[in-house]
């Protein structure tokens, strides 16, 4: 058996039994990734798939344990690869994040740039999606690091640490109706068409659940995953936007202003992931104390390493 055929394996399960697109993924062809599953299947003395003809149709009950001690094996072997990178490249490499869009433009140009002062031979690559895409770019190793305020906890192949608290604010034109309201209620704001971010984003779960738990339906003109979006329909007079408080701290254009939303959909934390069981470069580390001062090399090992921390912001 070999490397080649357990990243065959791994590949064909990653692209839901589909040998052709496993084949494409690894730039090699669909009968050599076939054969190379049947001679490991052969050597091992198990199926580790049922098919239907050529076609792969489920995983059998050993090729799931099979399947872990691929994943084990093939992780260890990257964490071989990032320890010979630190201590041949020392301060040289590249930094993968994946994140969401409101993430990446106002929250990490600062560690980024400090990250950058620090080991400016160290290469950044931002990798932006949706929460859930940011959870599989780093079980799938495109990212060392995921960043994010939905989803990730739900994924039991992440280490997740909490990083910080945010709150939403509401954005309307300065001649809103609600421009100069004392108190702004629920059922006041489900009076007005509202922009804001699609339902897999930014914590819109808080703000459908308070909606709900009021038994109200807010008219909904827009959804966008971009915050500046957001703002730019907002100033056209589409409706109310609610957006990520770090998308007003620098300030709005003149025709617009901002109003604290903590009191109408509570308070949403913000995670960093990492794959679990990896071996993570110093500079990832340091990386990660910048994004949160609670988020020291030593907690972050123990959480990788899977022992039990009372890590609380």
């Amino acid at each position: 058996m070999n490397l080649h055929q357990f990243r065959f394996v791994q590949e064909a399960v990653r692209r839901n039994l589909n040998l052709t697109e496993a084949a494409k993924a690894l730039h090699t062809s669909q009968p050599g990734v076939s054969k190379a599953i049947l001679e490991l299947e052969q050597e091992l003395g198990v199926d580790i798939f049922t098919r239907h003809g050529k076609r792969l149709k489920r995983i059998t009950e050993p090729g799931q344990h099979v399947l872990k001690s691929i994943d084990l094996i093939l992780r260890e072997v990257s964490n071989l690869r990032r320890i010979g990178q630190q201590y041949s490249a020392q301060d040289h490499g590249t930094l993968s994040i994946a994140t969401t869009h409101t993430q990446a433009r106002y929250v990490l140009p600062q560690p980024v740039a400090k990250l950058r002062a620090a080991y400016p031979e160290v290469t950044v690559s931002l990798h932006q999606g949706s929460p859930d895409q940011v959870a599989r770019m780093v079980i799938e190793e495109v990212a060392e690091i995921g960043m994010a305020t939905e989803s990730l906890a739900n994924y039991p192949e992440l280490v997740t640490l909490p990083c910080y608290q945010w709150q939403h604010e509401l954005v309307m034109p300065c001649d809103h109706p609600l421009a100069n309201a004392r108190q702004i209620s629920l059922e006041r704001l489900a009076e007005y068409p509202l922009v804001t971010y699609h339902p897999s984003f930014t914590g819109r779960s808080r703000i459908d659940q308070a909606f709900a738990q009021q038994g109200l339906a807010p008219r909904i003109a827009l959804e966008a995953i971009d915050s500046d979006v957001i703002k730019t329909y907002v100033s056209l007079g589409m409706g109310v936007g609610i957006v990520a408080e770090m998308a007003v701290k620098d300030g709005l254009p003149d025709n617009l202003i901002s109003r604290p939303a903590g009191q109408l959909f509570g308070t949403n934390m913000a995670r960093v992931a990492f794959k679990k069981g990896s071996y993570l470069r110093h500079f990832v580390l340091e990386f990660a104390h910048m994004l949160s001062d609670q988020l020291n090399r030593d907690l972050v090992q123990m959480a990788l390493e899977g022992r039990d921390t009372d890590y609380e912001l």
